[in-house]
């Protein structure tokens, strides 16, 4: 089905559809409509991923900027307001870097009551212990077809040691589960809003700063005193230097049975840059 037939179920006309590259789990086309108005058409890989979105949209509004919903179908797409702003994939200044520890912060400080569970979100803190090796699991039967079996041998042992030395979970907090320049839009160094919230889960908080920290922090100097002061604004901050590198190599590890699990070679370079984090990180 094209996009002109998902828009069709929700009566909705465009006038041009472009399809959005490097949008690895869902189908997003930005469309230009009839009535001249920009929208994102959303669809994810799953029902579940439907309904997660869909329900994280609501429940955010109001307390992060976040695209409405302009139309919705059950067989599962969504119409995204174009809100303004490009991702932050560029160079991070200080002041930007500052504003997305805080936009981070004021995700996590979301109240996580009653009402939340039982719905599409998961919530993974109550089994914390057990949703880490779960998930590293996991991708290892992918990362195990692709990795160098000493590499990949390794990675297993130093799973088990590190883990073991975590501190508590920071939690319960809704966490976003892929926070990365990517999915944080900018404007004019100002954060402009927030997308993609087909895997957030309710877990711990350190979850969330790995991403930033490989593509943000390590990459442009002062970025990381400045994230970490923004962050602070809004709420406590948990001791990075103690759980960064547990989660820098499971994240790597992780990305490298992604990249088999998704389709090697189309995100070779993907998989290289994994590989090259998860070396150095076993190093």
């Amino acid at each position: 089905m094209n996009a002109h037939q998902w828009l069709d179920k929700v009566n909705l006309k465009a006038a041009s559809v472009k399809e959005v590259p490097e949008s690895f789990s869902s189908t997003v086309y930005n469309v230009k409509l009839v009535t001249g108005e920009t929208v994102f058409l959303k669809i994810p890989r799953s029902i579940q991923k439907f309904r997660l979105e869909k329900e994280i949209l609501e429940r955010f509004k109001g307390h992060l900027p976040v695209p409405e919903i302009v139309a919705f179908h059950e067989d599962g797409f969504l119409v995204l307001e174009a809100l303004e702003g490009a991702p932050a994939t560029g160079v991070v200044s200080e002041n930007l870097a500052w504003e997305i520890g805080k936009i981070l912060a004021r995700l996590h400080a979301i109240r996580v009551g009653p009402e939340d569970y039982g719905g599409a979100v998961r919530d993974e803190f109550s089994r914390w212990t057990e949703f880490l090796p779960a998930q590293f699991y996991s991708f290892a039967e992918d990362a195990k077809k692709v990795l160098d079996p000493e590499l990949f041998d390794l990675a297993l042992v130093q799973f088990e040691e590190m883990r073991k030395e975590l501190p508590p979970p920071d939690g319960p907090s809704f966490i976003h589960m892929d926070f990365r320049p990517g999915n944080i839009l900018v404007r004019d160094d100002h954060v402009a809003g927030i997308i993609d919230f087909e895997s957030v889960r309710i877990g711990s908080t350190e979850l969330d700063f790995t991403k930033i920290e490989r593509d943000v922090c390590q990459r442009f100097p002062g970025t990381r005193e400045a994230f970490e002061d923004g962050y602070r604004s809004v709420r406590p901050l948990i001791d990075l230097d103690r759980v960064l590198p547990f989660y820098r190599m499971t994240d790597a590890f992780n990305s490298t049975g992604w990249s088999q699990r998704m389709g090697l070679e189309k995100n070779r370079d993907f998989f290289e840059r994994n590989v090259k984090i998860l070396k150095e990180s076993l190093a």
